[in-house]
């Protein structure tokens, strides 16, 4: 278990430095076809269309736009590096591109049950990303700018994120 607390020295004394993040949205999207490519110089590569989906949050919200990808590799480890990119359409109408990679791991049964498509408790996997935004709008321009990350989970049909931006 790592902290999200560190120190500095700073003026002859040590800082306490914390990480600290506020809650950005909520991302749900279907995943609507699987191309399983197989194995390729990187491990294995899958490619999931994405479908529809959402996405809410107490500065922003609005959907998802159908044909955004995942074209993830699974290592020789078993763990599953997304590569995704997909377009959000605010509820005023603003378009934002959101790309990111992470990781999905955890034990080689858990993994198994996922693959399988069960429903697995977010618990038992680690499922993390970093997204990056990029948009034209001003009113949301303040997302070229931030850092966040995923806590991620997925479902047979569906992929999801509790986003947060890092302060």
């Amino acid at each position: 278990m790592w902290s999200n607390a560190g120190t500095i020295e700073q003026n002859g004394g040590l800082i306490m430095l914390e990480l600290k993040s506020d809650f950005l949205f909520t991302l749900s999207a279907s995943v609507t076809r699987l191309h399983d490519v197989g194995p390729v110089p990187a491990g294995t590569r899958h490619v999931d269309l994405l479908g529809a989906g959402t996405f809410e949050g107490p500065r922003l919200r609005g959907e998802v736009l159908p044909g955004g990808l995942d074209m993830k590799t699974i290592r020789s480890d078993g763990a599953a590096i997304p590569n995704v990119r997909l377009v959000l359409k605010t509820n005023d109408d603003a378009l934002i591109f959101m790309h990111y990679t992470g990781i999905r791991c955890g034990p080689p049964e858990v993994m198994a049950r996922i693959a399988a498509g069960e429903i697995v408790d977010s618990s038992e996997y680690y499922h993390r990303n970093t997204p990056y935004f990029e948009t034209s709008s001003p009113k949301y321009a303040w997302l070229n700018r931030i850092v966040a990350v995923g806590l991620g989970w997925r479902k047979a049909d569906r992929a999801g994120y509790e986003v947060f931006e890092i302060l």
